[in-house]
């Protein structure tokens, strides 16, 4: 069953950001705390979302996610922050009925484009993603400043 968290959820959200770090070989990256979540998600003007999958009584795996926008489209998308399932409930399709739904919300919306990024060491999770008919957004790289490089931009001025 796939449905939209709430906040009774945070705890086992936070705790599948950090087993995803984990398994991402960054588990010392994770800084979100409960409260930080709750308001990301639950606050009076939530910017964030995120859906469950549950199997029976366990939460097995989440999709975090956020509105993008295309200018050449001119329309909203889907940006997917996070996918993680559990280990022990892996090979159930809980990843794929995710997707599966954010997918619904993109079309029932009309929005242009459902994205995310993979670590290119991650194959399983690629071999899975071409699977669903994903495909690799050839000719772009992703940039990102954080921590002091930030800052520093921020400082220039104009």
């Amino acid at each position: 069953m796939i449905r939209p968290a709430t906040p009774a959820d945070v705890p086992a959200i936070v705790d599948m950001i950090h087993a995803l770090a984990e398994y991402e070989k960054a588990p010392d990256q994770v800084e979100a705390t409960p409260e930080q979540m709750r308001d990301a998600l639950f606050g009076p003007d939530p910017k964030l979302f995120c859906h469950l999958a549950v199997d029976g009584d366990e939460v097995a795996g989440f999709a975090v996610w956020f509105l993008s926008f295309s200018t050449w489209q001119g329309r909203h998308g889907i940006y997917l922050e996070d996918l993680f399932v559990h280990p022990r409930h892996r090979g159930g399709g809980h990843g794929k009925a995710l997707l599966t739904e954010l997918a619904r919300i993109c079309v029932e919306r009309g929005y242009g484009r459902f994205e995310w990024s993979v670590l290119d060491w991650n194959t399983p999770a690629i071999e899975f993603y071409r699977s669903i008919g994903a495909v690799d957004v050839e000719e772009w790289d992703r940039y990102r400043l954080t921590g002091p490089a930030l800052e520093k931009l921020a400082a220039a001025g104009g």
